[in-house]
C-alpha cells in the first residue's frame, strides 16, 4: 500500500519534471534569440552574474533539474554548519588531470564550507562537469558543480545565509566561492566558482558571493591547460569548448 508521503512525493516528483520540460522549451526559444545579445552586452561592458536557474527565475542562464533521485524532493540534505568544525580544511581539486591545490575556511563561511565539504565526502562533485566559463577582462571565473552539468541547480539543495563576501565586491584570484540564484540570500546549493584573475562582480539586493577559500596551486596550470582553450564558438561567457570534467575533489 502506498503510503500517504509517497503519494506526495510522488506528487512533487511529477511537478518538478514537468517544470523542468516546460522551462527546457521555453529556453530554446530564448537561445534563439538572446545568443547573439548576451556577448554583445559584455563587450559593451556588462558583467553577468554568477547564478544558477531555479523556478521562476527566467533570467537565469540555464534550466532547472529535478532533484536527484537519491534525494526526495523537497527533502534538504544541507548538513549543519558545525560539519565545518570552524577550521581550514586542505585538499585538492583534479580538473581535467590538472591538479588544484585549494583550502576552504570553515570559520569564516561554516554553512557553505559544510556543504562543500559534505558534497565531497559523498563525491557528489567527482565526474561532473564545469558548464560555464567567463573570458571578458575583468570577469574569470569558472563555474562547476551543477547538478545536470548544463547549468541547473537542485532545488532539493538549496540554503543561506551569504558569508564572507568581500564588502568592495572584489573577488580575487584564486578565490573560491558559492554560486547562487540573484536576488536571493538563502539559494546557494552545489555549484561553486572557480575565480582564475581578479574579478569585480557588483552585489544585488541580497549582497555578494559566499567565498569558501581559494586555490593554494595550480592555478597557473589550469590557465594554461584549461582555460586558454577558450568557450564554445569564442563567446565572452558560455560553455569551455573542451569539456571540463572534475576528476577528484577531496578535503581533510
Amino acid at each position: 500500500m502506498v503510503t500517504k508521503q509517497e503519494q506526495e512525493r510522488r506528487v512533487r516528483d511529477y511537478r518538478a519534471r514537468q517544470t523542468v520540460h516546460e522551462r527546457r522549451k521555453r529556453r530554446q526559444r530564448r537561445d534563439s534569440l538572446i545568443g547573439g545579445g548576451l556577448a554583445l552586452l559584455v563587450l559593451l561592458g556588462g558583467t553577468a552574474l554568477i547564478a544558477l536557474q531555479q523556478p521562476g527565475d527566467p533570467a537565469d542562464p540555464a534550466d532547472t533539474a529535478a532533484p536527484a533521485a537519491s534525494e526526495s524532493a523537497g527533502e534538504s540534505l544541507v548538513p549543519d554548519p558545525s560539519l565545518a568544525e570552524e577550521r581550514t580544511w586542505t585538499g585538492s581539486m583534479t580538473l581535467n588531470g590538472v591538479e588544484l591545490g585549494v583550502e576552504l575556511d570553515g570559520a569564516a563561511a561554516p554553512q557553505a564550507v559544510s556543504a562543500v565539504l559534505f558534497d565531497t565526502q559523498r563525491d557528489y562533485y567527482d565526474g561532473s562537469t564545469c558548464h560555464r566559463l567567463t573570458t571578458s577582462e575583468g570577469f574569470s571565473v569558472l563555474q562547476c558543480g551543477s547538478i545536470d552539468g548544463q547549468g541547473g541547480g537542485d532545488p532539493s539543495f538549496m540554503y543561506g545565509p551569504i558569508e564572507n563576501a568581500p564588502a568592495d565586491d572584489l573577488y580575487v584570484e584564486g578565490t573560491i566561492a558559492m554560486a547562487r540564484q540573484g536576488n536571493n540570500a538563502e539559494s546557494n546549493g552545489h555549484q561553486f566558482f572557480i575565480v582564475y584573475g581578479d574579478t569585480t562582480i557588483p552585489s544585488d539586493s541580497a549582497g555578494g558571493y559566499s567565498v569558501i577559500g581559494r586555490v593554494t596551486s595550480g592555478l597557473d596550470a589550469l590557465r594554461d591547460e584549461v582555460i586558454a582553450k577558450g568557450t564554445e564558438g569564442g563567446v565572452p561567457d558560455g560553455p569551455p569548448a573542451e569539456p571540463v570534467t572534475i576528476d577528484d575533489f577531496t578535503l581533510e
